[in-house]
C-alpha cells in the first residue's frame, strides 16, 4: 500500500471513529433522560453527560491536532473521559438507578472505546 493509500485508510478510520463517538454520546444523552430526577440521578446524569460528550468532542479535536505531541495529549483526554463515562454507567447500576440489562450495550461500547483509545495512545507514544 502506498503512503497515500495509508493516509486515505487512516482518514476513513478516523471519520468512522468520529461518527462512532458522536453516536455514543447521543446514546448516552438518551439514556440520561431516563435517569430519575433525584439528587443522585441529577448528579450522575450531569457527570455522565459531560464525560460522554467530551469523548466525542475531544476525539474530533485530536483528529485536528497540529502536532504529534498535541495528538498524544488530546487522545489521553479522550481515554480519560471514555473511562470516566464507563464508571458513571457502572455507578448507575450499582446505585440502583438503572438496571444492568439496560446498560449492557452502553457499557460494552464504553469498554471498546476505552480499549481503542488506550491502544491509540500506546501506538502514538511509541512513534514519538
Amino acid at each position: 500500500m502506498s503512503g497515500e493509500d495509508d493516509e486515505t485508510e487512516h482518514g476513513r478510520r478516523a471519520e468512522a471513529l468520529r461518527d462512532r463517538t458522536k453516536a455514543y454520546a447521543l446514546r448516552v444523552i438518551r439514556f440520561c433522560r431516563s435517569l430519575p430526577d433525584s439528587d443522585e440521578g441529577r448528579v450522575i446524569r450531569r457527570q455522565m453527560l459531560r464525560s460522554a460528550t467530551s469523548v466525542a468532542a475531544n476525539y474530533r479535536a485530536a483528529c485536528r491536532a497540529r502536532s504529534h505531541r498535541e495528538f498524544v495529549a488530546k487522545i489521553s483526554v479522550v481515554l480519560e473521559e471514555a473511562d470516566e463515562t464507563e464508571f458513571w454507567i457502572e455507578l448507575t447500576v450499582d446505585a440502583g438507578l438503572a438496571d444492568a440489562e439496560r446498560t449492557r450495550d452502553l457499557l460494552r461500547e464504553a469498554s471498546e472505546l476505552v480499549a481503542i483509545f488506550a491502544a491509540s495512545r500506546r501506538t502514538a507514544k511509541r512513534r514519538s
